[in-house]
């Protein structure tokens, strides 16, 4: 048999792990800091929960769980049926599948609220680290199962959340060193856009077919906007937000002028210039994007999107937004919320292209210290000495199989990052004072245990 994974799935190693944990420690810290708590999630949830929250394209993408043991069903002729229509169109039947692997973690944060809305105090300022899974075409910065690192406050209107969602932006991904650009655009100021142009009932599929500006041009956008039936003149109304430049400045007074006295539109230039003139980011910089859209269904107000100003690699590692009523499906109307997603995946990726990680991180051991191992009597001792290491919360090892051969220890120690090895014989024993030995360096000194625990610390 030959062994594989997934495709769209990877394993990862203890180097890579290191790396991916100092990128959740700096993320994780700046949630705390800023007063989020944290909440976890199933990985599956029913399928019902999810299905009709992200569009057509997204509900595609939503791995489905078969049901278990439908071979014992007694309707096999419902199944048959259900299954052939399956065939034909994206079609969920309870039948089939009950559950499915979370698309998101907004989704089931909402459904959370809902269920839980009398254990929790509001505003609600939540985060949660957990992988979720898209039935997508695997490629370079698209996986099929990925971590999202989700910060959230729901239950208040106010744009101060907004601009706190900035300042942890900043703040986290110059502490990455990772060179960023925050693009942004109003949900608000698309819905006008729809009005303008006298298109208001296909608002989702101006919305989606913008998003993709980047990836298929203009010319793919005009295309796509007719295939769903977008009328010429409407079209011909909105091309010129297609070369959408100048500076923030510039394209608020384009805005202005293209949405004339739309109220939506105001209230969406409105709100765009409260956050340019009262956000203040030291490391990012930030962009008025027309043309971004995030195409989820569930975003009512601000689009955040950030992507790596430097690298080749130029996917989103960020993504979220303003959702004013995505309780409402689940019955609990009018609580409005806004959130972030860092894609830590792709933020991988840009660190390693980029080379931005640590020197430390590679040249070093979660283990501290490795006790050599010379013998069943000797074992004994280093495991009480060892006991003693880890009451002081260093972190330490024990050579697994007894030997008298020290290069071999040695040479374990040094492939395995081990900055310090103790070793212990007899003589050791008896004087309780023993050899640490710096691998670094290659210098030794006798130390009591109390030495080598100050010493280390």
């Amino acid at each position: 048999m030959k062994l594989s994974i997934p495709k769209g799935t990877r394993d990862f190693g203890p180097a890579e792990m290191q790396k991916r944990q100092f990128i959740f420690g700096v993320i994780k810290n700046n949630f705390e800091l800023f007063g989020y708590s944290p909440i976890e999630t199933p990985a599956m949830e029913n399928i019902t929960t999810l299905t009709g929250k992200y569009g057509d394209e997204g509900d595609q993408l939503i791995f489905k769980i078969l049901n278990s043991r439908i071979h014992e069903s007694k309707n096999k002729d419902v199944l048959k049926k259900e299954f052939d229509r399956s065939l034909e169109s994206s079609h969920n039947s309870e039948e089939l599948t009950e559950k499915a692997l979370r698309y998101d973690l907004t989704v089931p944060f909402a459904r959370y609220v809902v269920q839980h809305q009398h254990e929790i105090t509001f505003p609600f300022k939540r985060y949660q680290i957990q992988p979720v899974w898209r039935a997508d075409r695997p490629q370079k910065g698209r996986y099929r199962e990925f971590f999202q690192c989700d910060a959230d406050i729901i239950g208040s209107n106010a744009l101060l959340n907004e601009l706190e969602l900035i300042s942890l932006i900043d703040k986290s991904f110059s502490e990455l060193n990772i060179p960023v650009v925050l693009k942004f655009n109003n949900r608000k100021i698309l819905s006008s856009i729809s009005e303008v142009i006298d298109e208001k009932e296909k608002i989702v599929d101006i919305t989606i077919a913008i998003d993709k500006l980047d990836k298929i041009g203009k010319d793919g956008v005009i295309k796509e906007l007719k295939e769903k039936g977008i009328k010429d003149a409407a079209i011909e109304k909105l091309s010129p937000l297609f070369d959408f430049k100048g500076s923030n400045k510039d394209k608020i007074g384009i805005l202005k002028t293209f949405l004339g006295n739309n109220e939506i539109g105001k209230k969406g230039i409105e709100e765009i210039e409260h956050l340019l003139n009262n956000s203040n980011p030291v490391h990012t910089k930030i962009e008025l994007d027309i043309t971004l859209a995030r195409g989820l269904n569930y975003y009512t107000g601000t689009i955040f999107e950030v992507k790596a100003n430097a690298g080749t690699f130029t996917p989103s590692i960020l993504g979220g937004g303003r959702y004013d009523d995505l309780t409402g499906i689940f019955g609990l109307p009018n609580v409005s919320g806004v959130g972030i997603s860092f894609g830590i995946d792709r933020i991988y990726d840009v660190m390693e292209e980029l080379n931005l990680f640590p020197e430390s991180i590679n040249k070093t051991s979660t283990t501290k210290l490795l006790f050599v191992n010379f013998g069943s009597e000797e074992e004994k001792h280093c495991l009480k000495l060892a006991s003693e290491l880890r009451k002081n919360k260093i972190a330490c090892d024990i050579y697994p199989e007894t030997t008298k051969k020290l290069a071999k220890q040695f040479e374990y120690a040094d492939k395995k990052n081990i900055p310090f090895v103790c070793i212990i014989g007899s003589n050791e024993m008896v004087s309780q004072k023993y050899v640490l030995k710096n691998m670094s360096t290659g210098t030794q000194e006798e130390l009591s245990i109390e030495k080598i625990i100050e010493k280390l610390k």
